[in-house]
């Protein structure tokens, strides 16, 4: 044990410490220690008093206040600190280490040099907590080892929801050096127990180094490392071996009448319908955020969720879109909600479906009223559009059986959609896996409140993963085709759209998504045919009829056929100008890539100048 460390640590953390035997933990936590000078370091092993001891120095720090229903929290991040900050978050890098233009970088040694400027002293007073965390089930090939420490209880009470505990892992390591680490602090906190300096917010992603250095903020998304910011890391390591780390649902697809499960995988930009894809009533959820994808002895594609809860939008979770969701969070169990109202004990948010919402309490901006505004006079909503739950996934009714297999479940479908009121049908599927990659690569949508910005404006968001690449968009989506290479049996690649208009109205209800999912699981198992297009395979009106009858005893109109699966030609080639301007400054871009968007363009074109129409029916390529 070094000297310098020990000073920190009481009995119990240097018997933990010692347990390991991993000099590589030990000088990180004594430089960290150096660093951020706090008057002790906590290192808290896997037992239930020690998640216990967290949970409620959360609340008696202030981080959390319990609500009226027990288990029940509620953490405020900060008026300034209510979503992702991508703007503060940046990539370090070396001369070794390339990377597109569009991703936010620094050079290692000046972001070091200035992040631990800001880290500095910043856990004077408080304590260091330091707890060890598998992403990935445990014992398995996909389990990655996590080390946290942070100065906020209410990080590590969030961690110890979403992941699994890992410190019997990191003691399997061995004294190995192969485990990430994040450094957290939330810096000088108001009477709210907020961050003060928001202004210096920092969060520096250093890849070569497996680490991540976060400050002056609280939001889970900068603050929580395991989440988006281990995202990043493992994406560089997938990038650089022969697997995939995606933004990626999982979901088990049970069809009606049928007994099978059909496992899909699906990337959402945040708010264009991720959760509730994995949370279809009737399905199973095995994870909704992040997936490691990895090629099994036999050729098939297999998903692991590396993590075991969920850090969830809750605006528009209702008993009628969301009841399984719902049902959770208005029922006692351990679960944290941020940014929401909080009146007389309990928690209101945006689009919840109750008419008596109270018109004052407490919420992201302090004592709020019905009416209050900001500083630009601009009226302040009950809770924030980003508000969010944190929860166990064992909580809810509908949790996958395999959820925590360790091997993983067999990937038969990838879901790509985004958010699309004018070009994408609501579903379609891939020619090919290179067609399939080439619909992740140009998913488009537009921002929302989960990204500090302005909202509501068309962005590219590759596979949704934009915001995490930490590699060249070339090499990514290379080893997106590689991988496909590989595989024995291909899962089918689908295109997803809830967001499609006419005349400013929805062309979608929120539901019809589970006659999208279920054709396209049926797709998987050849239940149906399809329509050729230049777009991909189009749904026949008799099957989606057939669904909606089966599913919603309703009849699906030959009008709402036409409406929603009719090739908006036109549309499709503007959508293939701004990709081609999107990606004409990115150099490597695979073959397979350019070659999928010529023949797509050459095919829209030619039907444009034989028909000289800017939609055409799906009956017309019949």
């Amino acid at each position: 044990m070094l000297s310098s460390l020990a000073q920190f640590l009481d009995q119990h953390s240097r018997q933990l410490l010692d347990s390991l035997d991993n000099e590589h933990i030990e000088k990180q936590l004594d430089n960290f220690a150096k660093l951020c000078k706090p008057s002790r370091v906590v290192v808290l092993g896997d037992s239930e008093k020690e998640i216990h001891y967290i949970r409620e120095l959360a609340k008696e720090r202030g981080e959390e206040a319990s609500l009226e229903l027990s288990g029940h929290t509620i953490h405020f991040d900060g008026y300034h600190d209510l979503a992702r900050d991508l703007g503060s978050t940046k990539v370090l890098t070396t001369p070794v280490v390339k990377l597109s233009k569009r991703i936010n970088a620094i050079d290692r040694d000046r972001g070091l040099s200035e992040i631990f400027g800001l880290l500095d002293g910043s856990m004077s007073g408080k304590d260091m907590l330091v707890k060890f965390y598998c992403l990935g089930p445990t014992n398995s090939k996909f389990s990655i080892g996590a080390m946290q420490a942070s100065d906020s209880a209410y990080v590590l009470h969030s961690e110890d929801l979403l992941y699994r505990q890992g410190f019997k892992q990191f003691a399997k390591l061995g004294g190995s050096k192969e485990f990430f680490s994040f450094l957290h602090s939330a810096g000088a906190l108001d009477e709210r127990k907020t961050t003060k300096n928001y202004d210096k917010r920092r969060i520096y992603v250093d890849v070569t180094d497996g680490k991540v250095y976060s400050v002056n903020n609280q939001y889970a998304g900068n603050s929580v490392g395991l989440k988006k910011l281990a995202l990043r890391l493992a994406i560089y390591r997938a990038n650089h071996q022969d697997w995939l780390a995606e933004h990626m649902l999982i979901a088990g697809v049970h069809p009606v009448n049928k007994k099978r499960v059909t496992y899909f995988v699906g990337a959402y930009p945040s708010m264009c319908g991720k959760t509730s894809t994995a949370m279809i009533p009737g399905n199973t959820i095995v994870g909704d955020d992040i997936a490691y994808l990895r090629k099994d002895r036999e050729g098939n594609c297999r998903a692991a969720n590396i993590e075991h809860g969920i850090f969830g939008i809750i605006q528009d979770v209702n008993p009628v879109d969301d009841p399984v969701i719902y049902a959770a969070l208005t029922t006692p169990r351990e679960l944290i909600f941020s940014n929401v109202l909080v009146s007389e004990g309990y928690p209101y948010w945006l689009g919840m479906g109750k008419e008596d919402i109270p018109e004052k309490g407490v919420n992201f901006s302090g004592d709020w009223w019905k009416g209050k505004k900001d500083s630009d006079e601009s009226e302040i909503p009950l809770a924030h559009p980003n508000a969010r739950y944190t929860m166990r996934l064992a909580e809810l009714e509908n949790v996958d059986p395999n959820y925590d297999d360790r091997k993983g479940v067999i990937v038969e479908g990838v879901l790509y959609g985004g958010r699309d009121s004018d070009t994408n049908v609501p579903v379609s599927e891939a020619l090919s896996w290179e067609h399939g990659v080439y619909m992740g690569a140009t998913l488009e949508s537009e921002t929302t409140s989960a990204i500090i910005g302005k909202a509501g404006v068309r962005r590219h968001d590759p596979m949704a993963n934009i915001d995490f690449i930490v590699v060249p968009l070339g090499k990514y989506l290379e080893n997106h085709f590689e991988f496909g290479k590989r595989l024995v049996r291909k899962p089918r690649v689908f295109s997803t759209n809830y967001f499609l208009k006419h005349d400013g109205k929805y062309l979608n209800t929120k539901l019809d998504k589970k006659v999208w999912i279920l054709w396209a699981e049926g797709r998987v198992h050849n239940d149906y045919d399809a329509i050729r297009t230049p777009i991909g395979f189009l749904p026949k009106l008799s099957d989606l009829d057939y669904l909606f009858k089966d599913i919603f005893q309703r009849n699906y109109s030959k009008e709402d056929y036409l409406e929603q699966f009719s090739v908006r030609v036109s549309k499709y080639l503007e959508k293939i100008l701004r990709i081609e301007q999107y990606f004409e400054n990115e150099s490597d871009l695979p073959e397979e890539f350019w070659s999928v968007l010529k023949t797509q363009k050459s095919e829209l074109l030619e039907l444009k100048q034989e028909t000289g129409k800017d939609t055409l029916p799906p009956e017309y390529f019949t």
